[in-house]
């Protein structure tokens, strides 16, 4: 793994630095359209309303002290970025499968022992993040393959079709 590939994941400043609007956008009355939102600290349960913004396209939730993810997730269709990573999560719920523009899932040290076969259906999906789960190993051999996320989410597509 190359240092900033590592870094990426592992480094010890986690805040990520955006800039939401140039002051000349500013001046020039430019409406703001954030569409990043990073929660971070102790937090255990998630407002409901987190998931009325439908615009957002990264969502950082790292660090936190979470459980569970609702369904509700599904809501937010504009993800391509979720990180769950440092979380407490056993389970994830069928409906992230919905989430078609995800390109960028980190789960990383987390409870998880299964993950839902409609993963699959990430199509879109270029980087998963599954380091320090306890999960079976069959799927952490697929996963640590060349090309291992495309296959692994092959084999939950499939999987998932046949359980159809």
């Amino acid at each position: 793994m190359s240092r900033n590939h590592k870094e990426k994941y592992e480094g010890t400043n986690s805040r990520r630095a955006h800039t939401i609007m140039s002051p000349e956008d500013a001046a020039s009355g430019k409406r703001s359209d954030w569409t990043e939102l990073e929660i971070t600290g102790t937090i255990r349960n998630l407002s409901p309303n987190l998931w009325t913004f439908t615009h957002l396209t990264a969502l950082y939730l790292n660090d936190n002290c979470l459980s569970r993810i609702p369904p509700d997730i599904s809501k937010l269709v504009n993800l391509r970025t979720l990180d769950l990573s440092s979380n407490k999560l056993r389970s994830l719920p069928a409906e992230l499968g919905d989430l078609i523009y995800l390109r960028e899932l980190l789960l990383n040290n987390n409870y998880l022992r299964v993950l839902p076969y409609e993963l699959g259906k990430l199509f879109q999906l270029h980087i998963l993040g599954l380091q320090g789960n306890p999960l079976t190993k069959e799927i952490l051999a697929m996963y640590g393959e060349p090309n291992g996320t495309h296959r692994l989410l092959t084999y939950m597509l499939d999987n998932l079709q046949e359980g159809s």
